[in-house]
């Protein structure tokens, strides 16, 4: 007789999902053990929920499919919801299973007995609760078809469907995912015509138009008709570097961002989001589009947004021939380091190929500028906005892309949200470069603080809860505690140094780099 957990196994991989993030409980035993029999079924043990539901977000941005995440009931959920807040944001696809006490152990409202459908249900596009063995098939099969269409598919699987007999013995087939839609056909033709108009135009790009196809359209439509482009704030994968057309993103603070979008008439948005502000402020419009500005929705987050621009390239700019970034490095620099110096530092040695999985946070800003010209890359970002991203993501990154390095640039204060996945780095031996900004600050809360209008920027207990020392972290001690090689760097020089040898080197490597906060 076949269990629930073999047929659950066996239909995710038939639906070709073959890894599976886990930090299980006793409820998800007979899947763990069911790995056994099914070996082309990776399980990656994470030593949190957070770092299993970022590992594949990361993994599904660049794989381009989804993998399967297993977590312990609803407090398991709860720790790993963040992640899964900023896949569902990204459009990553991930297979969620939630194990749940047997249906007949419910009634006990036991210690860890919680509503784990109320739970999901805000950062899933779908949610299912297993009745027993015999659906375990068909429910894993609608999963993984939801998580194909770039939706978190939330599975709960009861113990007792997972241990009873009477499953399929053969895996359910898999639904047919729908193919994207192809955009607003109206809105594509308003946005033809204002193009054409001679009013100044911006194109703003998210979804699939940030890749090299996307954004090759988008910059023949600007060389033709002289609009101006840019990419949504923080994109899930943007390709980008020396051959791809190069396109700056939408700043994070409102201010930089007004004064991006000033003056434009007509927006069209091309797989993104009508800007808006990431917090109120007193006295300030959250609404970053332009007064009097049109806009023009070509294509939504679900849609084949490159392929709607690759459309509205044909009609506006049929002969025109994109620019695209030269090969361009700064020099290394000396001295000190601080934030500029650190981000020529990457720029001058970031590999080819190379996967950047960016929480950097205020330490990156001058990053974007630093890396243009590099060697051709791709740049993950933290879509949701709940930091404690970075770390897991590369995880998974890395797991669908062994044969490419990847590096985490990574901010002190969110790097400790998550910082358990270095043992994962180690375990795995995964290829990932983590250069932490340790600042000893949460200085983009400095940052906020004064934003939201407090005099002074705040007094000693106010500053107090936005200061990591005291003690300082020791990121060294920490990464070697898990089993990844790690050094200090104080200057730009020993920056260098560090980041050759870890390219050098198989496995994880940790680089401590030691700047003073943007914000003093």
């Amino acid at each position: 007789m076949t269990t629930g957990a073999q047929s659950l196994l066996r239909t995710l991989l038939a639906g070709g999902v073959d890894v599976c993030f886990a930090n299980p409980g006793t409820s998800e035993m007979h899947a763990v053990a069911a790995l056994d029999a099914e070996p082309g079924m990776r399980g990656v043990l994470t030593l949190f929920e957070g770092v299993a539901t970022g590992a594949a977000d990361g993994y599904a941005r660049m794989a381009g499919r989804p993998a399967a995440t297993l977590l312990h009931l609803g407090p398991g959920l709860g720790n790993g919801i963040a992640n899964l807040h900023n896949a569902r944001r990204a459009g990553s696809g991930v297979v969620n299973v939630v194990g749940d006490h047997a249906t007949s152990h419910a009634a006990f409202d036991a210690p860890l007995q919680s509503d784990i459908a109320s739970l999901a249900g805000p950062v899933s596009g779908w949610v299912r609760h297993t009745a027993g063995p015999a659906d375990v098939a068909a429910d894993a099969a609608e999963a993984v078809a939801a998580a194909r269409s770039g939706r978190v598919a939330t599975l709960v699987l009861p113990a007792d469907a997972s241990w009873g007999d009477g499953a399929a013995d053969r895996p359910a087939p898999v639904p047919a995912a729908p193919e994207p839609g192809r955009g607003n056909p109206e809105a594509r033709s308003a946005a033809a015509a204002a193009l054409r108009s001679g009013e100044p135009c911006l194109l703003l790009l998210g979804g699939d138009a940030t890749r090299t196809d996307g954004l090759d359209a988008a910059g023949r439509i600007a060389a033709a008709t002289g609009a101006r482009v840019l990419v949504e704030t923080f994109p899930a994968r943007l390709e980008r570097g020396a051959g791809v057309v190069a396109a700056d993103r939408l700043a994070y603070l409102p201010d930089a961002a007004t004064q991006q979008l000033a003056g434009t008439r007509h927006l069209v948005l091309v797989g993104a989001r009508s800007p808006v502000a990431f917090f109120g402020y007193p006295g300030r419009r959250g609404d970053l589009v332009p007064e009097g500005c049109h806009v023009h929705e070509v294509a939504g987050r679900a849609d084949a947004a490159a392929a709607a621009l690759a459309e509205l390239a044909a009609d506006v700019a049929p002969d025109a021939t994109a620019p695209v970034a030269a090969l361009r490095r700064p020099p290394l620099p000396t001295g000190p380091l601080r934030v500029d110096t650190a981000a020529d530092v990457v720029g001058a040695l970031l590999p080819e190929g190379a996967i950047v999985v960016d929480e950097a946070n205020t330490s990156g800003l001058t990053l974007p500028s630093a890396t243009a010209g590099a060697p051709r890359h791709d740049w993950l970002c933290l879509t949701g906005g709940a930091i404690g991203w970075g770390l897991p993501a590369a995880t998974g990154a890395a797991i669908a892309c062994p044969d490419r390095p990847v590096w985490c640039l990574q901010a002190d204060g969110s790097a400790m949200y998550t910082i358990s996945a270095l043992w994962t780095h180690a375990r795995e031996g995964l290829d990932v470069t983590t250069v932490v900004y340790n600042n000893a600050a949460y200085a983009i809360l400095r940052l906020e603080l004064a934003a939201v209008g407090i005099d002074g920027s705040g007094g000693s207990a106010a500053r107090s809860l936005l200061d990591l020392d005291r003690p300082r972290l020791d990121f060294v001690a920490v990464a070697t505690g898990m089993g990844v090689p790690a050094t200090r760097a104080e200057t730009a020089e020993e920056l260098a140094a560090a980041l050759a040898k870890a390219a050098a080197e198989p496995g994880p490597h940790l680089v401590e780099a030691m700047v003073p906060p943007l914000v003093p």
